[in-house]
């Protein structure tokens, strides 16, 4: 069951960052300032599904891991601190002073700064997930190349 759970926990997480970063990116280049803060208020409200899938995502990783630390377990283990500090100490408060800020129409340079801030940690975040999403795969050995019927040697 937790060979099931990791990944579709993981995946989720995954697109939810995704989709907080190009919904924010998108509003703040293309849309209204009253689209903005429609943006940045719901955001938190995202964090009721995105913080347990996080948590799954951890704690199914730890129980796959089984105590093994090299290799790809270890490169994906070693990851894990830097995206919870990240979460944690910057793009959740951001998100929540975006919100209230947002919500009070204060689109000040503040409100900029703190946006600016949290599109770099979001990026870092989505890479970072990214790079453990691709390990898993090479670990069930997705991203193996198969080589074509005529290349193959005959034995």
């Amino acid at each position: 069951m937790t060979k099931i759970i990791h990944p579709l926990a993981g995946a989720v997480a995954l697109t939810m960052i995704a989709a907080f970063w190009l919904s924010t990116a998108l509003t703040e280049l293309f849309a209204s300032d009253a689209s903005v803060a429609m943006v940045k208020t719901a955001i938190p409200w995202g964090f009721l599904l995105l913080i347990p899938a996080l948590a799954v995502t951890g704690g199914s990783g730890f129980l796959l891991a089984k105590g093994r630390r090299a290799g790809l377990i270890g490169a994906k283990i070693k990851r894990m601190p830097f995206i919870a500090a990240n979460g944690i100490l910057v793009l959740i408060p951001a998100a929540l002073f975006l919100a209230y800020k947002a919500k009070a129409a204060e689109f000040d340079t503040t409100f900029y700064a703190a946006q600016t801030l949290e599109l770099f940690a979001g990026a870092m975040n989505i890479v970072l997930l990214g790079l453990n999403m691709r390990d898993g795969f090479k670990m069930k050995g997705r991203f193996r190349v198969r080589q074509p019927d005529h290349i193959k040697p005959m034995l």
